[in-house]
């Protein structure tokens, strides 16, 4: 597939325009006497706003930081934001950064001098950078709180010195550009220019800026003015690489091998050459029902689950997201729970401390076990359908609507994934259902970067992420085989503890702005959070 995105042009643009405004001053910045004239110009440029606005490995490290996984080496980044020792020495992973910003100023500023380009075109090209430039700033303030809103590049690094806004302006400020942008962006792209910004995805954006911020209406409002899109027909097809452009996708992250690559090195089993960088917490597997619709907890009272054979008539996105013990994957049946096997939990460094290993957008594993994984051009989901399904369920939830709209938008995400429709009797009233419609963001978007953000909106990270993280119990894969194909398992064996968590609100809501950030510019107070 074509993408947007190419070596030449990444190398071209980054060594024109690749210094944060608040770092240094763009004095390497595009000419508009000699740049900014042709259709071939703005494309370029704005392929340079793209390029990076959003990572795909980053999204799915960013469970790392809530109670659905676990980041097994420090230096990556996510070890310290989940078990809340970050700090502004030590920030763990970096949202802090203003290139991409800073490149969608400079096109903003120049882009009109493309004359030769027709008005309405140029008009589609500067929406397409305000989104991005909104979607930056839509991460940073989620993570910081107060950054610098900067929409024109400084001349000198001196000016750049500049103080942090207040959450509400820059809250403003990202609703009024996408507002502003949703009626000039065309519903969809083809071809190279697929994976452009949309008018669905500057929907989705404001959609779940409306939700983050608990401004439940205009969610529920925006929710419902999405249209085009539909559920795959099937929740394990959706991450099949091969259907990477299906109906249910607003927006996503393009990879192309050897150009821009995505590389699944860490999230892979140490069995078949992985790191086991990012892995899955028991406390996530234990969120996956039963095929029934029943949580694990009241099918063990009725009999109906067995805590030593888990795997058994259990949601099947628990099979498509995760891969547990018993379970074949890359030509090879994984036994990490088995002492002998390549990966128990303490065998290797790669090999996963919790027993489990992330499967989504891993289907490939499957189709080709030979497969240069660190070198792949899976498209890595930002905004799907589902999340759309889904808000429209927590906002009519929250604003006291419990009506057939809610439990249809449940239904249609529940039914797609193949197990029971929700029980309307059992969950009539407003706390079983706010658990059960939390519960359903949980395991749909397992690995898809939402988790740590939904836990403190909820306020309550702190319930989730204080005291041990478990892993799996350890024991023996048998002989006998489930209907799916899986092999059963006999698990007796205690747990692994892998470490002891500490989240303290409202402290750990934030991350630290970097210490080397407020160095280069000593306006930047730090997060008043206790750092």
């Amino acid at each position: 597939m074509k993408k947007i995105i190419y070596l030449l042009v990444i190398v071209f643009i980054f060594n024109a325009c690749s210094e944060s405004f608040l770092e240094t001053a763009p004095n390497d910045a595009l000419s508009p006497s000699t740049f900014w004239k042709s259709k071939k110009d703005l494309d370029l440029a704005l392929t340079g706003c793209y390029s990076g606005f959003e990572d795909g490995g980053s999204i799915m490290y960013r469970d790392c930081g809530s109670d659905n996984a676990y980041n097994n080496f420090p230096w990556e980044g996510w070890t310290n934001i989940g078990n809340g020792k970050m700090s502004p020495a030590d920030p763990g992973a970096n949202y802090y950064g203003f290139g991409t910003i800073n490149r969608c100023n400079e096109f903003l500023a120049n882009a009109d001098n493309a004359t030769a380009v027709p008005e309405g075109d140029r008009e589609i090209y500067k929406a397409q950078a305000r989104f991005i430039r909104a979607y930056n700033y839509y991460t940073l303030t989620i993570n910081y709180g107060d950054v610098p809103l900067i929409v024109e590049n400084f001349a000198t690094p001196e000016e750049a010195k500049v103080p942090r806004d207040s959450q509400e302006v820059i809250r403003t400020f990202i609703e009024d550009e996408l507002k502003s942008v949703i009626g000039t962006l065309p519903e969809s792209y083809s071809g190279a220019e697929y994976g452009k910004a949309t008018k669905g995805a500057a929907q989705a954006l404001l959609m779940r800026y409306y939700l983050y911020f608990k401004d439940y209406k205009n969610a529920l409002i925006t929710a419902n003015s999405i249209s085009g899109y539909s559920l795959n027909p099937t929740f394990e097809g959706l991450f099949d690489p091969a259907n990477e452009q299906n109906s249910e996708i607003i927006l996503s992250v393009q990879h192309t091998p050897d150009l821009y690559a995505i590389g699944f090195t860490p999230f892979l089993p140490n069995g078949i050459g992985g790191w086991s960088s990012v892995v899955p917490t028991q406390s996530l597997v234990d969120a996956f029902g039963m095929l029934d619709g029943k949580t694990i907890q009241e099918a063990e009272s009725d009999g109906e689950y067995n805590p030593t054979n888990p795997y058994v008539n259990r949601d099947p996105r628990l099979r498509a997201s995760i891969v547990y013990s018993g379970q074949e994957f890359g030509s090879k049946v994984y036994r990490s729970v088995e002492e002998e096997s390549n990966d128990y939990f303490n065998k290797a460094d790669n090999a996963s401390k919790t027993g489990y290993n992330f499967k989504k957008y891993t289907a490939f594993m499957e189709l080709d076990p030979g497969a240069a994984y660190w070198n792949m051009g899976n498209d890595i989901f930002i905004f799907r359908y589902a999340e759309v399904l889904l808000t429209i369920a927590e906002a009519k939830l929250e604003l006291g609507q419990i009506d057939n709209e809610l439990y249809k938008a449940l239904d249609d995400v529940r039914l797609r994934a193949g197990i029971a429709p929700v029980d309307r009797v059992k969950y009539a009233n407003e706390s079983n259902l706010r658990k059960l419609i939390r519960n359903e963001r949980r395991v749909e978007f397992a690995m898809e970067g939402l988790r740590r953000d939904d836990i403190i909106r909820w306020d309550i990270a702190s319930d989730v992420l204080n005291g041990d993280l478990m892993g799996t119990k350890r024991g023996t894969v048998l002989g006998t085989i489930q209907p799916n194909g899986d092999y059963n398992v006999s698990l007796t064996l205690p747990s692994n503890l892998i470490e002891n968590r500490s989240f303290q609100a409202p402290k750990n809501n934030l991350l630290p702005i970097p210490q080397g950030a407020i160095d280069k510019n000593p306006n930047l107070v730090p997060n008043n959070v206790g750092y």
